[in-house]
């Protein structure tokens, strides 16, 4: 008699049924557990909408659920997915591509966990014994201080005197940031102007502006006194005197000078996260420069002087991590065994998913978006949690082909362990380990949202979908390579892991950096090319911007559109923006209203007055070329593309925009769409067709082919080559061979990473590269086009 199969173990799929979030259109689809599953299709399929959207977030809000109210009320507002049925849900732990904070507090040791161990480990074994282990944080400032407690105990009021101390690691001088900032008095204030003649050049403190007045009306010097001849004390109290009380017309505030207030308001923020004209303030008037007390290792004198075997905790942060593992290896100690087991599995765990070139006093705010997503999987490896579902986005961004294998090896490892991976990916070396794939599409916005294949690798390659028939491409290495017109000349860089590179970057051609993660690209290039004129540099940090923020504001092209409505009426141009005077009433603009439920998730409801198209009724009564301001912006680009070309509706201006946002593979996009539901590809794609305007004559991409299907490729291809025809110059870093492949000049770093890496291995063209393989790059380069 067959053996009866328990209950318990039928539930060997997870299955997802009617699933609408976004653009996907009533999926339904059955995932098997314990398996790798890969979800691949064009950016803008509805990949990550199936993955993250509706599996992961369904996973997440179940989760949060099982709090109590009150620790509800402290987490994230969760709603529910718009799908029909979930079943066989497991707990989804969620490894994104979302930078890790910028904080400048925050280091790969304080991300990891790392440093902490590393505290404790100093203030058990350090000598001399200086204290607990935030004796060793740059995080906790030393304070000290006695005064007397009154108290009630058993009826009877006392008085005690009390003192206390706090013995923390922080620099005092730079306050735990390992720099100081220096000010360019020259760029602060015109010293020829009276402060009524506007002599602060600051952005906000004009003179009938709030900051402007208090500055004018303090009565601690004269208004009208060019600042050149102001006394000694004058020019003190103007730049750094200390909170003051003062009276300005009729209100009790404090006055402070220019250098403290610049301090708080302004440089407490992240330099990334200032608007354009603040942070090219900041980078004019103020220079960062390593701290002279601490030399830029954030700790104080005690916390550098306790030390073990002559190591002290600023020398083990500042070691290469795969170093710094050999190094406590060789502790022996008893006391401290638990510590230094789990310390040295955290350090190998960074050297085993290719990290092992960082150091743990590394600002995180540093790290590539590839370099943040592994760091942050480094949690996960060593947990012995199994029947989990990992959830991936594009783990092999920013990774080697080399790479690439150690990172498969690593989701297979997860996958053993017994748990669900889901993986969004479209290189096809991770592709091709999966157990089982679902390809989405067949078109990309609207065109997609459906299955279009689920199956194995091998039936996806005969299935006739646009993954599957591009899944072997193979780009070959161009036979002719355009003559460069001149060079960057880059002399002795030294910075991070470079060690004295010199080398030509020719102009006039698509030249690509390569080499492993970690080799020191993106210090070559955004270290060594000058960020002055002429230079455009395309990153891959996140595009800034709320749920009101879509592709016609962030690109400038909503301002012609609205000019040319405002015209074609006779009315005002504010009339036709949602966050301005034309907005609906009812919910302020945004077409959707919020009710917010506390500690439950808010709630969205579409704008009965408006009906979510976000404005007022009487101004969906103008017109432009037959069709209101609502229906312009509900449109595609590649159809507002048409409809700006030619007729009533003829408007140059965005016809340019439109045509760039075309040219990057972002037709499908409509122009209303809100930026915060793009996916990394495109919000890169986006600040590419914003900067193509650009009158620079160098291009720096850095891997524009993250987020892009192979199909995409090629549409990008054509891009960099129609950029270089025009007479500019394309520097780009990159891993995928196809460009590799498609280059005039390659520069090769390496040999490896960190501290085995930092320098320039080879200089040529694809052709020679694959020709000699004396690399890892040109190894992989000729293995992929068949050389």
């Amino acid at each position: 008699m067959p053996e009866q199969v328990h209950a318990a173990d039928s539930h060997d799929l997870i299955r997802v049924h009617g699933a609408r979030e976004n653009n996907l259109k009533d999926v339904s689809v059955e995932l098997p557990k314990r398996r790798l599953t890969v979800f691949t299709g064009v950016s803008g399929s509805g990949k990550s909408s199936l993955v993250f959207g509706t599996i992961a977030a369904e996973s997440q809000r179940m989760i949060n659920e099982t709090y109590s109210a009150f620790v509800q009320g402290f987490m994230p507002n969760l709603g529910r997915p718009d799908v029909d049925l979930l079943e066989g849900l497991t707990t989804a732990i969620i490894v994104d591509q979302e930078r890790m904070g910028a904080n400048p507090r925050s280091t790969v040791g304080t991300a990891t966990d790392a440093n902490a161990m590393l505290r404790i480990v100093f203030s058990r074994l350090g000598q001399p014994h200086i204290g607990s282990s935030q004796a060793f944080s740059f995080n906790v400032a030393s304070i000290s201080g006695a005064g007397a407690v009154t108290f009630e105990k058993g009826g009877v009021t006392t008085k005690e005197r009390r003192d206390f101390t706090i013995t923390g690691g922080m620099c005092p001088r730079c306050e735990g940031r390992g720099t100081v900032q220096d000010f360019d008095l020259t760029e602060i204030y015109d010293d020829s102007k009276s402060l009524m003649e506007g002599a602060l050049t600051i952005p906000g403190y004009t003179v009938d502006g709030w900051y402007g007045r208090i500055f004018t009306q303090s009565g601690f010097f004269d208004p009208d006194k060019p600042i050149r001849d102001f006394s000694e004390q004058e020019l003190h109290d103007l730049l750094h005197k200390e909170p003051t009380k003062i009276k300005v017309e009729g209100i009790n505030l404090t006055y402070e000078g220019v250098i403290p207030k610049i301090r708080k308001s302004i440089l407490a923020k992240d330099v990334d996260a200032m608007q354009p004209h603040i942070r090219a303030f900041v980078e004019r008037a103020i220079t960062f420069t390593t701290c002279p007390d601490c030399d830029g290792t954030r700790l104080n004198e005690g916390a550098r002087s306790s030390t073990i075997d002559g190591v002290s905790i600023a020398d083990a942060c500042r070691m290469q991590i795969s170093d710094l593992a050999a190094w406590v290896r060789g502790l022996d100690e008893p006391s401290v065994a638990p510590v230094l087991t789990a310390l040295v599995q955290t350090l190998d765990s960074f050297v085993d998913i290719g990290l092992g070139y960082l150091s743990l006093d590394r600002p995180s705010g540093t790290l590539s978006g590839g370099e943040a997503q592994r760091t942050k999987m480094i949690r996960h490896l060593g947990s012995s949690l199994t029947d989990v579902t990992y959830v991936f986005d594009e783990p092999t961004i920013g990774l080697h082909p080399h790479d690439i294998q150690r990172m498969n090896t690593l989701l297979l490892q997860l996958r053993d362990k017994g748990n669900t991976v889901l993986v969004v990916e479209h290189k096809p070396e991770a592709i091709a380990v999966a157990d089982h794939v679902v390809d989405l599409g067949p078109g990309a916005g609207s065109a997609g949202g459906t299955i279009c294949f689920e199956g194995s690798v091998a039936d996806l390659r005969t299935s006739g979908t646009l993954t599957g028939r591009h899944l072997d491409d193979r780009a070959h290495v161009k036979p002719e390579v355009r003559t460069p017109t001149g060079a960057l000349e880059v002399r002795g860089a030294t910075r991070h892991n470079l060690r004295d590179v010199s080398v030509d970057i020719p102009l006039g051609v698509l030249t690509v950096i390569t080499g492993v993660a970690g080799s020191g690209k993106s210090s070559l290039v955004h270290g060594s090319i000058p960020r002055g004129a002429g230079v455009v540099s395309v990153d891959q940090g996140a595009i800034r911007g709320s749920r009101r923020s879509n592709p016609a504001t962030y690109t400038g092209l909503l301002e012609p559109i609205r000019k040319a409505f405002a015209k074609a009426n006779g009315v005002k141009p504010a009339l036709f923006s949602a966050n301005s005077e034309g907005a609906c009433p009812t919910c302020n603009g945004a077409g959707v209203v919020y009710t917010d439920l506390a500690m439950m998730a808010g709630v969205a409801t579409t704008c009965e007055l408006c009906g979510g198209k976000r404005f007022q009724a009487a101004v969906l009564d103008y017109h432009l070329g037959g069709k209101d301001i609502s229906e312009v912006l509900a449109m595609p680009v590649t159809e507002a593309e048409e409809f700006f070309r030619a007729g009533d509706a003829r408007i140059p201006a965005a016809h340019a925009i439109l045509q760039r946002l075309a040219d990057v593979g972002l037709g499908y996009v409509s122009l209303g769409q809100p930026l915060t539901t793009l996916s990394g590809g495109e919000r890169q794609r986006l600040k590419l067709a914003t900067h193509m305007g650009d009158p620079g004559g160098v291009y720096v991409l850095d891997e524009p082919t993250t987020g892009l299907h192979l199909a995409d490729v090629e549409q990008l291809l054509g891009l960099l080559d129609r950029l270089v025809d025009s007479g500019k110059s394309v520097i780009v870093i990159e891993h995928h061979q196809a460009v590799m492949a498609h280059a005039d000049w390659i520069i090769d770093l390496g040999p490896g990473a960190g501290h085995d890496g930092g320098r320039v291995v080879f200089e040529g063209t694809p052709a020679d590269l694959v020709a000699a393989r004396s690399t890892l790059t040109g190894e992989h380069l000729a293995a992929y086009v068949g050389g």
